[in-house]
């Protein structure tokens, strides 16, 4: 394995389907798997994914996130609303809670292929006068904004 440079703040999530997570970051979101780790069952027990140096180009870049299959009763935040009203109130805004905000180089064309990938958009494109930007959620719930500087 060859060691990769990270930046200095990486987030780490933990997924339900750590493997399916690598497949839906990766197509749609542009992310590029630097590797993964597995017990004997297969579950991913650390992977690293990078992005571009303006991010989800798909080219190693300057920014990455760390997952996992976490186990152990783990929820993801799309299970836990199906059975916490609390989480459920906080998932109605389309806003950022406990997300992944991620700079791209051209925002509409990720978005479009955010959308082709199987996103949930939670909101259009906009400028929004510091930054072009859109809100979108993962399979699994956790929710990510991608941006690029206003025109």
């Amino acid at each position: 394995m060859t060691e990769t440079k990270l930046p200095t703040v990486v987030p780490m999530l933990a997924y339900e389907n750590a493997t399916a997570a690598i497949e839906f970051l990766t197509t749609a979101f542009g992310f590029t798997e630097h590797f993964r780790f597995t017990d004997d069952d297969g579950r991913i027990t650390h992977a690293e994914l990078g992005c571009g140096g303006g991010g989800g180009g798909g080219e190693d870049g300057d920014g990455a996130i760390m997952l996992v299959d976490f186990g152990n009763g783990y929820e993801s935040p799309a299970t836990h609303v199906r059975t916490c009203e609390a989480a459920r109130r906080w998932m109605d805004t389309p806003y950022i809670v406990n997300g992944v905000f991620v700079q791209v180089d051209d925002v509409r064309a990720h978005f479009e292929r955010a959308k082709a990938g199987g996103a949930t958009m939670l909101s259009e494109v906009a400028d929004t006068g510091h930054g072009i930007l859109y809100r979108a959620a993962d399979p699994e719930g956790h929710r990510w904004m991608f941006s690029q500087p206003s025109e």
